[in-house]
């Protein structure tokens, strides 16, 4: 049995899906076959048991099974790095809309098989036609769906599996057109549950539109470890409900907010393809926008502070440098007095600022040689080739405004007393809607790598929340 999944034209090859039942024994397997004039097989199931007791070929213990080998399919495309031994689930046992997940499931090992499998007469109308299935409304909230009941780990490894497809594709679309755009370069979901506001979001660095790049053009070797990488964030706010005799306020704190740039491929390709796992972007500048969507019943808001400025450091030294000279010399004794100063910045600076009922919060990274702000500036030629800057030897320096892998951390006890909006009393026992918008922008400048070549790239996302006032 044969089912057309996508075609070039109706007279041209097509990407079908076979089903073959074993006479001999009972269980069937599943390939994805590219049909031209002698059948290519691009991928094939495990051997699956069937019920001989049932009517249906395929009962729900079938297709339970089908659905869990498509899911271990798609995560074995992710690199050695980050596979990861948890178990997947039974998804028929826990999701209700079982064929939503099946199709998500089976058209995106069929988008990672095409991408890597299929030949290039095909591949071109097929991808096209997997990515308009895969970011159709339906799917995309069979993702989020998908993501949750499958967990954490096995999220970040099918999200690396998929982009590291996804990165690999780009170049394939950026030499044939400028117009196409990729499916879902930037993923993200929201979670509005016990008292706590979660986004998150995994976007592959090649698909991040450049803010601005320096003239000096990067050669092949640092291009490929650039786009080998992708960008995971987690945005955790806690939000509290207070009930006061006239009106409610509703205050949101800062939890968690992370920024992680993991590599898409294993140490060995990065080293023999690219320039070594330590060139990569880094966290610049992070900006999220906090807006209740219906705001009638809003009466004010308020931030704890419009600035965290750091303490600076201010190092004074003085020094005598004394020379003595033959007698034949006009003066004997030579004496110069020589006074140096030197500052140390915070490198990330954080703002805070309202905007209407808006609550804007602000991270900004900077140069802590001259404070310069990171995301808006380039680094001078001098700059690049000096050892002693601060983003030389950045993952490494004890000084680093990084963590060890590159990056960054921001907790809820450095960020004051978080926001608050009054809200009118009439809004108790109603669930409100709030908006976050957020922008995470990525800087490149040199760490170990000889180059001049600099650049910064920009995201942007946007999640609703909700809270029920009671």
């Amino acid at each position: 049995m044969s089912i057309c999944i996508c075609s070039s034209a109706s007279s041209q090859p097509s990407l079908n899906l076979s089903v073959i039942k074993n006479p001999f024994s009972p269980t069937i397997s599943f390939s994805i076959v590219a049909y031209f004039n002698l059948p290519i097989s691009l991928w094939t199931s495990k051997p699956i048991n069937t019920n001989r007791k049932s009517f249906k070929l395929l009962d729900n213990d079938t297709v339970s099974s089908l659905l869990i080998n498509l899911v271990e399919d798609v995560l074995s495309y992710c690199s050695n790095k980050c596979k990861s031994s948890i178990q997947v689930p039974k998804l028929l046992d826990s999701v209700s809309n079982i064929k939503d997940i099946f199709n998500l499931v089976f058209f995106t090992l069929s988008f990672v098989i095409c991408i890597y499998e299929a030949p290039a007469d095909l591949r071109s109308k097929c991808l096209d036609n997997l990515k308009t299935q895969l970011t159709n409304s339906q799917l995309r909230e069979a993702l989020k769906l998908f993501m949750k009941t499958i967990g954490s780990n096995l999220e970040e490894q099918w999200t690396r599996s998929v982009n590291l497809a996804i990165t690999n594709w780009i170049p394939e679309l950026q030499a044939t057109s400028t117009t196409l755009k990729t499916p879902s370069p930037l993923f993200s979901y929201s979670l509005s549950t016990f008292e706590l506001w979660k986004v998150q979001l995994y976007c592959p660095i090649i698909s991040m539109d450049i803010e601005s790049s320096s003239n000096s053009s990067a050669d092949e070797r640092l291009l490929f470890s650039l786009k080998h990488h992708q960008l995971e964030g987690v945005i955790q706010f806690n939000y509290k409900v207070i009930i006061q005799e006239k009106w409610v306020d509703v205050i949101v704190v800062i939890d968690n907010i992370r920024c992680d740039i993991v590599r898409l491929v294993n140490d060995t390709l990065m080293k023999e393809q690219g320039v070594g796992i330590e060139e990569k972007h880094f966290p610049s500048r992070i900006s999220l926008h906090l807006t209740p969507i219906l705001q009638t019943n809003i009466i004010s808001v308020s931030v704890s502070k419009s600035s965290d400025n750091p303490t600076t450091e201010i190092e004074v030294g003085k020094s005598i440098e004394t020379s003595f000279d033959p007698p034949n010399s006009f003066l004997g004794l030579k004496l110069a007095v020589g006074e140096t100063i030197s500052t140390s910045l915070k490198p990330w600076k954080f703002e805070e600022s309202v905007h209407g009922y808006s609550s804007i919060l602000n991270w900004f990274l900077h140069d802590s040689m001259d404070g310069r702000e990171v995301s808006s500036s380039k680094p001078s030629k001098m700059a690049l080739i000096n050892p002693k800057a601060w983003f030389k030897h950045r993952y490494s320096n004890a000084h680093r405004p990084f963590n060890r892998q590159g990056g960054v951390v921001f907790a809820k006890d450095e960020y004051g007393n978080g926001i608050r909006w009054k809200v009118d009393k009439s809004s108790m026992g109603k669930t409100m809607e709030w908006e976050i918008k957020g922008f995470i922008w990525l800087t490149y400048w040199p760490n170990n790598y000889i180059t001049f070549h600099s650049e910064t790239r920009r995201l942007e996302f946007r999640e609703i929340l909700h809270l029920t006032i009671a």
